[in-house]
């Protein structure tokens, strides 16, 4: 993110979009945009970019945008769609854009393939590199249709039962290891969503039930055999002749950053003050929901401001850090707390903080790249945190203190301005005497002269001190979060430190 000018915040923008005030410069016209069109505007001050087949003017959106004008700019006078999903997939660009939109992008004429294209033995030799090189990429890409195909029919299908009162669905994955974070469940409005998460990919169940169900989903795993049972409790005591209508995306596998993301709305049951400017929320899952937010995995949240979607990505925390160290923290499944700094002029944390006790706000599937195993293989853990930036970093302690056996070395290196900024100090500090594999070091950038520890940004010269193998040869994993220019140069540091791109884990939303 970048500093916005007064008056460009994100309220700023909403109002702007409901002055009636004509933003795409057509006077209310929608129009068809050839690409010679679309490259034709690809100036700051006369800018058009494609999303998902639609032309958005974003040249009023420009200093509004919390990323600066130089990232809009690299989509300018193109089609941004795959820059946009690397980049914030999660936000509403068409209620946030709605008043910009220039029309739809024009369809190319697709002309009809020559009857003998695939004929690949009665190609002459006298035919051209490209035309082969054509015909290699149609059948690399029908092996990659049918060998997914394949993996589909081999390793899922689905089938249900029933007795007088539940219906069972079982889902069968052969995939071993199953455990309850590969699995989402969520039963809304008599429509059922079962999602196996396979790596980057997931397989989706999603039926219309026949008929109403009621109270709790009940999930059971066997992880060895990779078995899936998704239990629900009829309403009505009938018999169900089929359970269901096969909703658009039944049955898929496909890559999760293809996949919409899913909401469910969640209810506030607590808001606890963590410091001067941050407070710790605790949500309550739908008890139609089976749901485990991975470690160092994160969720968006969706609110109506004002008539437009804000969406923001935050990682859940856990409600205390685990002081007693003999047994993983159970805590998911039922609640997720969410760790948030409260900003004066931060339009969506006002929202949230204006919460009461009783409301409800959407929360997303989890999202993250962040793989447990990472940690298992490490003997040295070094964690890297400005603000809350330190939130992925309060499972992964748990993880680390708890599941890890192999780790020697656990190091918090917390970067704050002032002592009333750190989160959570009594508790990490209590941690620190509990565990003598665990040391924290806290780092002010803003201190009274009544302060003893470290002080600074963060620094090559800081993190040569702190950043060290316990021994010459030792596996190491050292994760980064915070502030986008801090994350930046800390990795660009630890690179400089002659660790390599393997070893270090930035966390981005």
């Amino acid at each position: 993110q970048v500093p916005l000018k007064p008056g460009r915040s994100l309220m700023d923008w909403i109002r702007l979009t409901k002055s009636g005030k004509d933003l795409t410069g057509l006077k209310g016209r929608l129009t068809e945009v050839t690409e010679d069109e679309l490259a034709k505007h690809n100036k700051k001050e006369d800018c058009w970019i494609c999303i998902r087949g639609f032309v958005y003017n974003v040249t009023p959106y420009m200093e509004y945008h919390p990323g600066g004008e130089d990232e809009l700019m690299k989509a300018a006078g193109t089609d941004g769609t795959d820059l946009f999903d690397q980049v914030h997939r999660w936000v509403n660009y068409e209620s946030m854009l709605k008043e910009c939109l220039v029309g739809r992008m024009a369809v190319k004429p697709v002309s009809a393939p020559k009857a003998n294209l695939l004929r690949v033995h009665s190609i002459p030799l006298s035919v051209s590199m490209a035309k082969m090189l054509k015909i290699l990429i149609i059948l690399l890409g029908s092996i990659y249709i049918f060998s997914l195909l394949y993996f589909l029919i081999l390793f899922y299908s689905y089938d249900w039962f029933q007795t007088d009162s539940l219906i069972t669905i079982v889902i069968y994955t052969k995939q071993k290891d199953m455990n309850a974070e590969l699995v989402i469940v969520d039963c809304q409005d008599k429509q059922l969503r079962g999602e196996i998460i396979v790596d980057d990919h997931s397989y989706l169940v999603e039926i219309g039930l026949d008929h109403a169900v009621q109270g709790d989903v009940a999930v059971n795993i066997a992880e060895k055999i990779g078995k899936v049972e998704i239990t629900l409790k009829k309403k009505d005591n009938i018999h169900w002749k089929m359970l269901g209508q096969h909703l658009e995306s039944h049955n898929t596998f496909i890559k999760r950053t293809d996949r919409g993301l899913f909401y469910r709305k969640c209810k506030l049951i607590s808001k606890t003050e963590v410091t001067h400017d941050t407070k710790l929320l605790c949500l309550m899952l739908p008890e139609s929901t089976h749901l485990h937010v991975p470690t160092g995995q994160h969720v968006y949240l969706k609110q109506i401001i004002a008539g437009t979607e804000v969406v923001k990505p935050y990682t859940p925390v856990l409600p205390f850090l685990p002081l007693d160290l003999k047994e993983p923290s159970r805590h998911d499944g039922t609640y997720i707390y969410l760790m948030i700094k409260i900003y004066s002029c931060g339009l969506f944390t006002q929202a949230l903080d204006h919460l009461q006790i009783g409301d409800y706000i959407s929360v997303s599937n989890p999202e993250g790249n962040f793989k447990k195993s990472q940690v298992q293989t490490s003997e040295d853990l070094f964690l890297l945190a400005a603000g809350t930036g330190f939130t992925p970093m309060v499972k992964l302690l748990s993880c680390a203190l708890t599941e890890v056996s192999c780790l020697r070395t656990v190091k918090l290196i917390f970067f704050n301005k002032t002592e009333d900024d750190i989160l959570w100090r009594n508790q990490l500090e209590q941690l620190a005497l509990k565990d003598e594999r665990f040391e924290v070091q806290f780092i002010l950038s803003q201190p009274t002269k009544d302060w003893v520890g470290k002080q600074g940004k963060i620094s090559l010269s800081l993190l040569s001190e702190f950043v060290k193998r316990s021994k010459k040869d030792s596996k190491v994993l050292i994760c980064i979060c915070g502030p986008t220019p801090f994350t930046e140069q800390g990795v660009q540091y630890l690179k400089d430190l002659g660790y390599s791109q393997e070893e270090i884990h930035a966390f981005t939303a």
